[in-house]
């Protein structure tokens, strides 16, 4: 049973259901719920087989860690995703595009990057160990489901990991503020990995160092920096617009 963990919040368990219901071993609801979409989600899980629990919303604070679980949680089986790099890139029939995080800490930037991720088909995300957030159910709620349709590998040295993706003549982009190009004006339609750090730090010394060219985001306004989440989808819009 080491295998099964828990998921919560309506994104995430409807997503579940709809995607890989085999792995939906019971679903816990609140039973003072009675609004359409929590209906709509009980209905769904009785056309997918799906054993439904009712309970109180305080087991399900318990259950969740006081999370924002929307009065819904699901007791679910690990989905089976890549580990290694390679195992994605060996498939693939285009050109890789690749979002490598730096730093990136809080599981609601993670779930954001990965819903992001998911939207314009990068076709795995890539972190350190270190320094960086795991999948947990916070991520998975944010995520609405693209933690289990983009592989998130996380990996012991990512400097090591970019120079062997560099060796697979991909291009590696860092999203810096202080680049002398803009994202519009440099080649992206290629393999390509774009590289961002966490808000406010950035990337660090040596991640910087080791992408093939640095790129910042062109800002017009007051602000003087974007949230990463929101960063990834724009650097990773224009490489799909280039594609096209």
């Amino acid at each position: 049973m080491s295998d099964l963990h828990l998921i919560h919040g309506f994104h995430a368990v409807t997503s579940r259901l709809r995607q890989r219901e085999d792995v939906v071993k019971e679903i816990y609801f609140d039973s003072a719920r009675h609004d359409r979409r929590g209906k709509d989600l009980l209905a769904l899980a009785e056309t997918r087989g799906v054993r439904v629990i009712m309970v109180d919303g305080k087991r399900l604070d318990g259950m969740t860690g006081n999370q924002r679980h929307q009065g819904v949680a699901a007791r679910v089986e690990a989905v089976k995703m890549p580990t290694h790099i390679d195992d994605v890139l060996d498939e693939l029939t285009e050109p890789p595009l690749l979002l490598i995080l730096d730093g990136v800490t809080d599981p609601h930037n993670l779930g954001a990057c990965l819903r992001v991720a998911d939207g314009m088909g990068a076709h795995a995300v890539i972190a350190p160990k270190d320094h960086a957030v795991g999948l947990n159910a916070t991520v998975a709620k944010v995520a609405s489901g693209a933690a289990d349709s983009v592989p998130y590998i996380m990996v012991t040295n990512l400097a090591r990991t970019m120079r062997e993706l560099k060796e697979r003549n991909i291009w590696l982009v860092g999203a810096d503020e202080r680049a002398e190009k803009d994202l519009y004006g440099i080649k992206l339609n290629g393999p390509l990995g774009w590289v961002l750090g966490a808000e406010g730090e950035g990337m660090r010394r040596l991640t910087r160092e080791t992408c093939d060219e640095l790129a910042r985001i062109p800002m017009l306004g007051s602000v003087e920096s974007l949230n990463v989440s929101v960063s990834a989808g724009i650097c990773l819009a224009e490489a799909r617009r280039q594609r096209r």
